[in-house]
């Protein structure tokens, strides 16, 4: 537990999200701990509290990866963002699909 606690005259984070993903890390890696202890209690064998502790921690030091990946994405992304108007749905023109009527009626097709 490194740096000031925040008072409540402070705010904790300037993102939400981040402080979101810091929380979901540190409950994954008390889980890599807590897990092995509970099965070992309950009369588990070692090796499987040990396996089942490694399969945890490569679980968690995935997700932690992809997390700040994907924080890292989000933070670039606002910069990058193309201009509004030039997505699929907002083409100029005319084409079959833009409403109003079509001719050759209302024929079943069998």
């Amino acid at each position: 537990m490194s740096g000031p606690r925040p008072t409540p005259d402070t705010p904790r984070a300037t993102n939400p999200s981040q402080e979101t993903a810091t929380d979901v890390v540190r409950w994954a890696a008390f889980s890599c701990v807590l897990v092995p202890v509970v099965l070992v209690w309950y009369g588990s064998s070692l090796a499987g509290a040990a396996g089942t502790a490694l399969g945890l921690a490569a679980v968690t030091a995935v997700c932690r990866l992809l997390l700040r990946q994907s924080e890292r994405g989000a933070a670039r992304r606002p910069s990058e963002e193309p201009a509004p108007g030039r997505g699929r749905r907002h083409r100029n023109g005319t084409g079959a699909h833009r409403g109003g009527r079509r001719t050759g009626g209302n024929t079943p097709v069998g």
